[in-house]
């Protein structure tokens, strides 16, 4: 998930900063009150489902929008009032928009219809550059309703390179793809932002996408931020419980906690809570700083590849209600108590079954008191 090993440091030039910008339509708001900063060279993602905010997000920075409050900087200078074409940014849509008139190479120009290419070069040279740059060499003369989708998105990600931008805009490229194109297109997506360093935001409503291609990710909901961070954290440690259910496969459980202490610690040293859900006993590891009282209303997840088909320690009892094939593993849908929980395991099973968990691999996602 991600690349985070060569992402940019804590100490990169900060490239794009949003610093409380709100966006109000007809009374709501399409983005509340978001301060985000992203670094030079980040592939930075905006993640959430249909209405969350994240287009809005996108557009008040390529100045498309102009933010009802807050401000947008780029390199520490306000842009907030800046229109998009003094931005220095490149855009690629979701829908391509090639000009069908246009040759391949024409329409990679038409990019650079408002700048001279950058390094002193002509434009014929720019063109071939960056048709080489995504694997589309020796088309320029063709017609783009002759390449594939894929190819064609290539062909729009090279015309909002052509003027040199500084920062790098794609809204959802791939979602009309199939998925086994998007698969490939976003590994040369990622190769092609690596290589020229450029800072890049990336939107999409696929979380697996957000997951494989970002340095960081924010996860948006009703307009706002509900975590940001890389997508390792994300996904093993959801700050809340929208966080846990909409990225990837989850179990979610809530209970009473009936007390919390060290002499049952987990496989990594944590103390553990335990926790009465449902009237069976679960521990629960708890970090450091998350305060967990006997009586109080705890919530945590456990994936479903933590869970353990057969382990009768820290358990419950479910029945087997239908499993999917998905080739290097099998999803087993199971039935506890009417709640759903979902096993993943390359063994098939059915019946009623024993399945648990190491306290260790169980993620507290929320205390009430």
């Amino acid at each position: 998930m991600g690349s985070e090993t060569d992402a940019p440091g804590e100490d990169a030039p900060i490239a794009v900063e949003l610093d409380g910008v709100t966006k109000r339509y007809a009374g709501t708001n399409a983005v509340d009150d978001v301060s985000l900063r992203i670094r030079e060279g980040e592939f930075f993602t905006l993640v959430g489902p249909s209405g969350c905010g994240k287009t809005t997000t996108l557009r008040l920075i390529a100045g498309f929008e102009r933010p009802t409050s807050g401000a947008i900087s780029f390199d520490g200078e306000d842009v907030s009032g800046v229109p998009p074409e003094d931005r220095n940014v490149g855009v690629v849509f979701q829908n391509y928009a090639l000009f069908p008139h246009m040759t391949v190479g024409e329409n990679v120009a038409y990019g650079l219809q408002f700048a001279d290419p950058p390094g002193g070069v002509s434009r014929a040279e720019r063109v071939r550059e960056l048709l080489a740059l995504v694997d589309l060499a020796g088309t320029a003369d063709r017609a783009p309703d002759s390449l594939s989708g894929g190819q064609q998105q290539r062909v729009a990600m090279a015309r909002a390179l052509a003027p040199g931008p500084d920062v790098l805009l794609l809204d959802e490229p791939m979602s009309a793809l199939d998925a086994r194109l998007r698969e490939r297109l976003r590994v040369q997506i990622k190769a092609i932002q690596r290589s020229l360093d450029i800072t890049t935001i990336y939107v999409t409503h696929d979380q697996e996408e957000a997951l494989a291609i970002s340095d960081r990710v924010a996860v948006m909901r009703d307009g706002g931020l509900e975590q940001l961070a890389p997508p390792r954290t994300v996904y093993r440690r959801p700050a809340s419980r929208f966080v846990a259910e909409f990225v990837g496969d989850n179990n979610v459980f809530a209970g009473r906690v009936t007390g919390v202490d060290g002499s049952y610690p987990a496989a990594d040293g944590r103390r553990t809570a335990a926790v009465d859900v449902g009237g069976e006993t679960l521990r629960v590891a708890v970090d450091e700083g998350i305060e967990a009282s006997p009586g109080d209303r705890l919530t945590f997840c456990v994936r479903p590849e933590h869970l353990r088909i057969g382990r009768e320690e820290n358990a419950l009892r479910a029945t087997v209600e239908s499993a999917e094939f998905l080739g290097e593993t099998t999803r087993v849908h199971l039935d506890w108590d009417g709640q759903e929980i979902l096993v993943r395991t390359p063994d098939p099973v059915s019946g009623e079954i024993a399945v648990g968990f190491d306290p260790a691999d169980a993620h507290v996602v929320a205390v009430d008191r």
